[in-house]
């Protein structure tokens, strides 16, 4: 089975962080996410607005390098919650256990507005399977000149294998 999904959208808030009983952190923000398509009868797009939650140096990741109005990219799984409220009423919530978060606009410059004009993301994002920071972006490597060269030429005109 496959339980994956990614979205794109604006913190609504700071994310709040938290420590369980033993110490583990978790954080929780929402991420408000436009939808693709206008509504048919006023012409404007809908906004969801999702919850995430985030364990340990994934928490403490998004909590240190995110905060209300910040673009992010969510990549995790989608969790059920059944619960029961104070009146006694059993209800269901949805929310993004969220795997990795990556940046997604890049960091703005001293007067620059807000946003990626290419609508790329990049950056930096913490992978909770590795336990490592990842750059996001791999910087565009020179051609090798040495890795090629070129093969003389016999005169006898046939390809060489």
């Amino acid at each position: 089975m496959l339980n994956h999904i990614v979205i794109m959208g604006r913190l609504t808030r700071d994310p709040e962080l938290r420590y369980t009983q033993s110490q583990t952190p978790v954080a929780s923000f929402t991420v408000a996410v436009d939808r693709d398509f206008a509504n048919r009868d006023s012409g404007e797009r809908q906004t969801d607005f999702i919850d995430c939650v985030a364990w340990r140096q994934t928490a403490e990741f998004v909590s240190k390098y995110f905060q209300k109005g910040s673009m992010a990219v969510v990549s995790g799984r989608l969790q059920i919650r059944d619960w029961t409220d104070r009146e006694g009423g059993k209800r269901r919530s949805a929310e993004i256990v969220a795997d990795n978060i990556y940046f997604g606009e890049s960091k703005r410059r001293d007067g620059e507005q807000r946003g990626d004009s290419h609508g790329s993301y990049g950056g930096s994002s913490y992978n909770s399977y590795g336990g490592g920071y990842d750059s996001g972006r791999s910087a565009p490597s020179a051609p090798a000149a040495s890795a090629f060269s070129e093969m003389e030429d016999d005169g006898d005109g046939e390809l060489p294998f």
